[in-house]
């Protein structure tokens, strides 16, 4: 009774947890394909990711562009994800019977942070609208990516500027510095 108990309590904090801690990550992927990623956080729980990525089975360099929204599982370290996107491939070679792919990329997966370090398992599924060797492939990778800016430094400019607001509203009214507790009338 008391794991269940703990389960629940440990539920009920990661509902009101940011997705990721950190802002911009860059890195390699490596698995089925191989290549670089590179992932920005646009909201709280959204990102976008940028694969370019290659394959030593096809003769084919993949850019792919995601969609992703992350939830928190315990803590904003851990974290599950899926979303999807757009990919362009080019052919490499001059002598393949097939053109250049395009299509539609789904992405799940799971991701832990420590430190400055990204690590992420992903499951990532390409269907191809035109081209391509097949219609489908079914992708898995590692990420490991380094966290170029942590945190979230949209929220802080954001306090910055209430602060700063605060500030000229008790210069405005008069207020001393050194009197806080004080609001403007």
């Amino acid at each position: 009774m008391k794991e269940i108990i703990s389960l629940l309590y440990a539920m009920a904090l990661a509902i009101g947890l940011d997705a990721q801690s950190y802002t911009t990550a860059a890195g390699m992927r490596l698995g089925t394909d191989w290549g670089l990623t590179l992932q920005q956080r646009l909201l709280k729980h959204t990102t976008a990711e940028f694969i370019v990525q290659s394959s030593l089975q096809r003769e084919e360099v993949l850019l792919t562009l995601l969609a992703e929204q992350h939830q928190p599982i315990l803590s904003k370290r851990v974290n599950i994800y899926g979303g999807g996107g757009l990919h362009k491939g080019f052919v490499t070679a001059s002598d393949v019977p097939w053109a250049a792919p395009w299509g539609i990329t789904l992405i799940g997966g799971a991701e832990f942070t420590i430190a400055r370090v990204v690590l992420s398992w992903d499951f990532k599924p390409t269907v191809n609208l035109h081209g391509g060797e097949k219609g489908f492939y079914a992708q898995t990778g590692v990420s490991v990516r380094y966290v170029w800016i942590k945190g979230n430094v949209f929220e802080k400019r954001r306090r910055q500027k209430q602060r700063d607001k605060r500030r000229k509203a008790r210069e405005q009214a008069g207020i001393p510095p050194w009197q806080i507790w004080r609001k403007p009338q």
